[in-house]
């Protein structure tokens, strides 16, 4: 009889060097206590994949949105190097008004960073047809400066409106006024914040929504507009993409 020898398979390396395997994206979360509903940057469940965060002690969202961030860099430095010895293989922010770290972060971590939604208006602007522009819905417009505006690739002529005059969007989320929210009136902020934004500016062809906190209710600002809407969702899933290609056959 005849011994029938099974072919040697090939030899499998697992490699090392991480502490946490499997979440390829780390996001820098600002410190803050307001709800953070489905579709929101940090609200887990809003990640179609596993992400890992890590909160930025003393970055509170009134010390980034309106105080420029000032002081911080070496925070958000830190803790994007944690996350990268953590497992990270690319790092984002939930805050819009980051861009101002760009680039910063990208030299400091030595992986792919993406700090802003911003980052998609030139992207969006590209497939729009001759004529048309994209606009910015920010959670303040009037902090929303030059500043944050180049480090992002964004033309400084772009149409901006924001959330400050809504009833409840900019005092929870900025503001920090109380912990709770009233979901349906922040939805109303953002969607009339976008109304706004086009009837000033016909020319608008695409949003982009600068704000981590918008995603839950990008969906009806669509639907109100009739426009392509963008947001940190839709930066964050082509980024994830590029990390984790999707196998086909």
């Amino acid at each position: 009889m005849t011994d029938i020898l099974a072919a040697p398979q090939a030899a499998r390396i697992a490699r090392g060097g991480k502490a946490i395997y499997g979440v390829p994206l780390g996001i820098l979360m600002l410190e803050a206590r307001f709800p953070r509903i489905p579709g929101d940057m940090g609200n887990g469940t809003t990640w179609p994949f596993p992400v890992l965060y890590r909160v930025v002690g003393g970055a509170s969202p009134e010390k980034v949105v309106l105080k420029g961030a000032a002081g911080l860099l070496p925070d958000f430095i830190e803790a994007a190097r944690d996350l990268v010895r953590l497992g990270a293989e690319a790092i984002t922010t939930n805050c819009g008004f980051l861009s101002l770290f760009q680039r910063e972060l990208a030299a400091a971590v030595g992986v792919p960073v993406a700090t802003s939604s911003l980052m998609q208006v030139p992207w969006v602007q590209a497939t729009l047809p001759p004529g048309k522009r994209v606009g910015v819905v920010t959670v303040s417009a009037a902090t929303l400066t030059p500043k944050h505006l180049e480090a992002a690739g964004v033309p400084l002529d772009t149409p901006v409106t924001g959330t400050e005059n809504g009833r409840e969007f900019f005092r929870v989320l900025i503001k920090a006024e109380k912990d709770d929210m009233d979901v349906e009136l922040a939805r109303q902020d953002v969607v009339q914040a976008a109304l706004d934004l086009v009837a000033r500016h016909p020319d608008v062809g695409a949003i982009v929504l600068e704000c981590t906190n918008m995603p839950p209710y990008a969906a009806d600002v669509q639907a109100a507009t009739g426009l392509p809407v963008h947001d940190i969702y839709s930066l964050i899933n082509w980024l994830h993409a590029g990390l984790r290609p999707r196998r086909f056959g």
